[in-house]
């Protein structure tokens, strides 16, 4: 073997260190994945190796929020005008824990859908003109 395919080959795998950085996580969640048996690895001696297929593979069945199904359909599907707390707070530029209290104590609807509160767009334009606008104007008043 030439020193070129000696160095491709090496480079298919990569430490668990190298990981992290390649997947913008932790050590600590790439062992885990590893302990979980969601990403494969192979350890040699004391150290651990990744092949860079699997840990692509691991990337794409990865669990991301705005994947998340239930009954079949799409929890924050986004195209229906459907929206997750966290999202709706990005848009109105206000704390999470702002439309959490609004959703308990009955300023904006939100339903339940499994462990996920979601929040349709009409709802969040009613509470913005209702409550998040009139507060600003105050302040501007003042």
């Amino acid at each position: 073997m030439s020193q070129d395919n000696v160095k491709a080959a090496e480079k298919k795998v990569v430490s668990i260190t190298e990981a992290a950085k390649l997947n913008k996580v932790t050590r600590q969640a790439i062992y885990v994945a590893i302990k979980l048996n969601k990403l494969k690895a192979t350890k040699e001696t004391t150290r651990w190796t990744i092949s860079l297929e699997d840990l692509e593979d691991y990337r794409r069945q990865k669990y991301s929020r705005t994947k998340s199904v239930f009954d079949g359909e799409l929890l924050f599907d986004n195209s229906k005008g459907y929206f997750s707390v966290n999202q709706v707070a990005r848009m109105l530029s206000v704390p999470t824990q702002k439309i959490y209290y609004a959703t308990r104590i009955g300023l904006l609807k939100a339903h339940r859908k499994g462990a996920a509160w979601v929040i349709h767009t009409d709802d969040i334009k009613e509470y913005q003109e209702k409550y998040v606008q009139k507060r600003s104007r105050r302040r501007q008043a003042s």
